[in-house]
């Protein structure tokens, strides 16, 4: 039996699993998609906030800020691409400066470091390309970027490094409480748990109503975004915000950790939980919005249009807690932006509570807290010369456009959380993530991963169960093609 089973692996699944597994607990992860980090998580803003935004006295507020300071120290430790870059809030007008001292002063109360109100003059020399109309800005210099799903991704492969169980195409279907054990069903297959984490995102509800009464209903919300190339990401060097409303932080306008520019979202409520669909009015909303912030983006060099779903819920705040009808089943769920920032600090709160229900934790003599990665890209001529030397695979560029070498992918393939499909590698290591989006160098990330995982090429998949890239070979004249 399992001391503690997790539902979900997006980012606050994965964060707990991290967590937990420090101490010495028996941790089951599962997880309904073929690969971790797949919803909510690798669709968002990539943005680690810096806390002036939550309402002073909520968890949200309390924890964002202990999380953008545990996401940079985690970060660094298991080499994920991360950037304190910093946060600007832009008025454009009389009210706007009211929300910006009003941000400021929750800022303040809520401990955000640095933060601070600029003038229309001092903004411009900070950020050249922003418009001529502003009025001034709220500064924050503790905001972040960071890549989303590489962080999740580490956490997890360091979680199962220290022995947590990970059980990808695992959807807990139904659930039923045995003693003081909770059976969890996935299909045919049933894991044994004392005490369980719901981290099951947009399915959060779902999961919670299969064991207890109804206490939170997710209200899905969809954002859409431009991504362009990296001739544009150069233009702010800061995530720029326009002053929030009561549908979110507003369209942002913000360079990624790997240079290039990225922009929105938009918020849609009550769309369904899995519609990561584009509308031409979505995406124009989020155009006309930015260029209100940086005028000059040229969204004729976008790569990729693409949409992302969060989790709201009719709280406003974020939702940890044990279930009132359910012992021992925790939920954290509602957690919406910022999320991402909160995460590993909502892990610690899950933590707590699963130890005022009797869990017993004992750390570790030896938790394994560090990753190393290759980075090929980032290396100088010399790293890069004596790495090819060691292994000729780094000698080999399959991604032109991002420069990842088919050493890296290799390495990907064979980290402890195996992908098994063409995004999945994608998510770990760049490649198909530049101009061409894959154009180039996707039929040979395939082969790398039949061969490596000694698999038919037709069973590669794009990324979900079913979405096939090859289905047979074509016949003419009564010849294989």
């Amino acid at each position: 039996m399992y001391d503690v089973a997790i539902i979900g692996c997006g980012i606050i699944g994965a964060a707990t699993a991290y967590e937990l597994s420090r101490y010495d607990l028996k941790i089951a992860v599962l997880e309904k998609e073929n690969d971790i980090a797949d919803g909510t998580t690798k669709a968002n803003s990539a943005i680690v906030h810096a806390g002036y935004d939550p309402e002073p006295g909520t968890a949200m507020a309390r924890l964002n800020v202990l999380g953008n300071s545990m996401t940079e120290e985690i970060a660094k430790k298991l080499s994920v691409h991360y950037e304190k870059c910093g946060s600007l809030v832009l008025a454009f007008n009389e009210d706007d400066l009211h929300t910006i001292y009003r941000l400021y002063r929750q800022g303040v109360i809520n401990g955000v470091p640095g933060i601070q109100v600029l003038n229309a003059r001092q903004t411009l020399d900070m950020e050249p390309n922003l418009s001529a109309e502003i009025k001034g800005a709220l500064y924050a210099p503790s905001g972040a970027i960071v890549n989303p799903w590489e962080l999740c991704i580490a956490m997890a492969d360091t979680a199962k490094r220290n022995g947590a169980d990970f059980f990808l195409n695992s959807k807990v279907d139904r659930i039923e409480r045995t003693g003081t054990a909770y059976h969890l069903y996935c299909g045919d297959k049933m894991y044994e748990a004392a005490r369980v984490v719901n981290a099951a995102g947009l399915h959060s509800d779902d999961v919670h109503n299969l064991i207890a009464d109804p206490e939170f209903r997710i209200i899905p919300s969809k954002g859409q975004y431009y991504l362009l190339d990296k001739s544009q990401g150069g233009l702010v060097s800061r995530v720029i915000f326009q002053c929030p409303s009561k549908v979110g932080k507003g369209v942002l306008v913000s360079p990624t950790v790997h240079g290039n520019l990225i922009v929105g979202p938009d918020a849609v409520e009550g769309m369904d939980d899995d519609d990561v669909s584009t509308t031409q009015a979505g995406l124009d909303f989020v155009r006309e919005t930015a260029v209100r912030s940086v005028p000059g983006i040229n969204f004729r060099e976008s790569i990729r249009n693409f949409a992302g779903v969060r989790a709201q819920s009719e709280h406003k705040d974020f939702i940890i807690e044990e279930s009132k009808t359910a012992k021992g089943f925790i939920s954290l769920a509602g957690i919406k932006s910022p999320g991402l920032t909160s995460a590993p600090a909502i892990a610690l709160e899950c933590v707590k509570i699963l130890e005022s229900t009797g869990v017993y934790l004992k750390k570790k003599e030896k938790f394994i807290d560090e990753r190393k990665k290759v980075n090929f890209k980032a290396l100088s001529p010399d790293e890069k010369e004596a790495l090819i030397e060691k292994n000729p695979l780094y000698g080999r560029v399959i991604c032109r456009c991002e420069t990842v070498t088919e050493g890296e992918i290799v390495d990907a393939i064979h980290s402890p959380i195996t992908p098994r499909t063409v995004d999945a590698i994608k998510k770990r290591c760049n490649a198909g993530m530049g101009r061409c989006q894959g154009g180039f160098c996707g039929p040979r990330v395939q082969e790398i991963l039949a061969r490596e995982l000694g698999i038919p090429l037709e069973e590669v998949l794009l990324n979900k169960q079913g979405t096939y890239i090859l289905t047979g070979e074509t016949k003419k004249g009564g010849e294989r093609q």
